[in-house]
């Protein structure tokens, strides 16, 4: 069996009641239900979250408002929602140990996403780089794609997470939630915990199989030959790793030469499915005789560490009933964190709350 392969066993029964006491590390992700999950989402993310479950105090939100700052079909927004909750709970995101819940189902994100736009100025959304690389794109820009990091803020700040695992992509995003902490900590008092990115240092990027100089996305991921699917057959799976983009050479090594992407993107996938060392990985290449060999030893250990996953999502998919529970029970912990603390911002704000609420 692979190294630290989740559990393909049902998931326990997680207390729904409060959390009352605060201990540890507090850490917050979000992952968007715009696609289906592939390898680098499960190796750049959740794999470290399941990891790290335990160790911190964690909240995983699928974070289905962001997903429609562009149009999504409604019932397919609903399906993938399901679908994204039941694969990180096949990964091994265990509800006993983990908060994991839909964004839309905790109300307060909305209303504190308003409250803290009042404190944010237009010009710190405007020199954001993804905004500023999506809007180029599009014809007619939506007020959601400008405020997107409001809400993001939001998110992190309503559960006082001291750190937040995000890509080099994001760490923009996480600054800003911290300017926005900040500025509102100076104006109305002490209130947020200021985050800190966490950033991985290896694997934060796996690389698409088919051009391993762009990230791979779910955006792409159905493309031919593009990524491994996490609900792919075995044999999908060899498939696309054997079509997997190398070079004209036959040194298998770890490189930063661009001409050896491929090569390099292979030996990571391998070496964190493995947790082995860079020198315990290239050993275990030695004697090969070249990137057929290569192919097919990643293919082997992606193999038998997907396999129990694909077959845990697919007996939660075949059990609404289960899914909807442990959504509901997810969201109930979330809300006895997140609604006394947009109290807490209003009360701040001068807002007259109702004691009921209180």
């Amino acid at each position: 069996m692979t190294p630290n392969a989740p559990s393909s066993s049902a998931p326990s029964s997680p207390d729904a009641s409060p959390i009352k006491d605060r201990s540890g590390v507090r850490v917050f992700s979000g992952i968007q239900p715009s696609g289906r999950l592939h390898l680098g989402n499960y190796l750049g993310a959740i794999r470290r979250w399941v990891h790290g479950q335990g160790a911190t105090e964690s909240f995983i939100c699928v974070v289905d408002l962001h997903a429609i700052t562009v149009y999504q079909d409604p019932e397919q927004l609903k399906r993938q929602s399901r679908e994204l909750t039941a694969m990180l709970l096949a990964s091994g995101i265990d509800p006993d140990r983990t908060h994991l819940f839909v964004q839309s189902h905790v109300r307060a994100h909305a209303e504190a996403s308003w409250l803290l736009s009042c404190v944010t100025p237009l010009g710190w959304l405007e020199r954001m780089t993804q905004y500023k690389d999506k809007s180029q794109k599009q014809k007619s820009i939506k007020t959601a794609l400008l405020t997107y990091p409001v809400l993001q803020a939001a998110d992190i700040l309503l559960y006082d997470a001291d750190e937040v695992p995000v890509g080099e992509d994001q760490k923009q995003h996480i600054e800003l939630a911290r300017d926005v902490a900040q500025t509102f900590n100076h104006t109305y008092g002490e209130t947020f915990v200021v985050p800190q990115p966490k950033i991985a240092k290896v694997g934060a990027r796996i690389m698409a199989l088919d051009d391993p100089t762009a990230k791979m996305s779910k955006s792409s991921s159905t493309a031919k030959g593009h990524a491994v699917l996490l609900d792919d057959d075995d044999a999908d799976i060899l498939r696309a790793l054997k079509r997997a983009v190398t070079d004209s050479g036959r040194d298998i090594c770890f490189s930063d030469d661009p001409e050896k992407a491929g090569v390099n993107n292979l030996l990571t996938i391998y070496q964190l499915m493995t947790g082995k060392s860079q020198e315990a990985t290239l050993a275990d290449f030695a004697s090969a005789r070249g990137y057929g060999d290569l192919k097919k030893a990643v293919a082997e250990v992606v193999i038998e560490e997907i396999r129990p996953i694909r077959e845990r999502y697919r007996q939660l998919m075949d059990d609404p009933a289960e899914l909807d529970r442990l959504l509901a029970i997810g969201a109930e912990q979330a809300r006895a964190v997140a609604e006394p603390k947009l109290v807490e911002i209003k009360e701040k704000m001068g807002f007259a709350v109702p004691a009921a609420l209180r």
